[in-house]
C-alpha cells in the first residue's frame, strides 16, 4: 500500500488493523483523534521526587568516596552544595537507580543533569532543555 503504512490481517485475511510510520502518524494524529471523537489526556502532573529511591542508593552505597549532594548545571550556572537542603529546591530530583545513575531538572534553565556514579569517579553530564522535541519519539505512559 505505502511505505508509511502496514495493514494487519488475520489468518482469515480479514483487515484487523494497520501500523503507521512516526512520520505518518504525526501528520494525521489531530485528524484520527478528532473523527474518532478521542479526547487528550489532561497533561499528567509533575511527579514527586523519588526520594524514597535516593534513600535507598545511600543505604546500599559501597563507592569508595562519600555520598556527593552537590549539583551544578553548565548551561546556567545554577549550582549547590547540597540540594537536599536548598528550599527552595534549585534542582529536582528525577530519576534514581541503585546502579548510581542520578538525575536532576534545573529549575532555573530546565536543563538535565544526570551524575553517573562508578566505583572510582563521578561522571557528571548537563543537556540543555529542548523547547521543541520530536513528539513521535516522546515516550507517553
Amino acid at each position: 500500500m505505502s511505505e508509511h503504512i502496514n495493514e494487519l490481517f488475520d489468518k482469515d485475511g480479514n483487515l484487523v488493523g494497520a501500523l503507521l510510520t512516526a512520520e505518518a502518524w504525526t501528520t494525521v494524529r489531530d485528524q484520527v483523534m478528532a473523527a474518532l471523537g478521542v479526547d487528550e489526556q489532561p497533561a499528567e502532573q509533575e511527579r514527586p521526587e523519588p526520594t524514597a529511591d535516593w534513600e535507598t542508593l545511600q543505604e546500599y552505597w559501597d563507592f569508595p568516596y562519600p555520598v556527593d549532594v552537590d549539583v551544578n548545571c553548565e548551561h546556567c550556572g545554577n549550582a549547590t552544595d547540597d540540594w537536599t537542603a536548598d528550599e527552595p529546591r534549585l534542582f529536582r530530583l528525577t530519576s534514581v537507580n541503585l546502579a548510581g545513575l542520578v538525575a536532576f531538572t534545573c529549575m532555573n534553565c530546565r536543563a538535565k543533569v544526570t551524575k553517573r556514579h562508578f566505583k572510582d569517579k563521578i561522571v557528571t553530564e548537563c543537556a540543555p532543555y529542548l523547547d521543541s522535541k520530536v513528539t513521535s519519539k516522546e515516550g507517553r505512559y
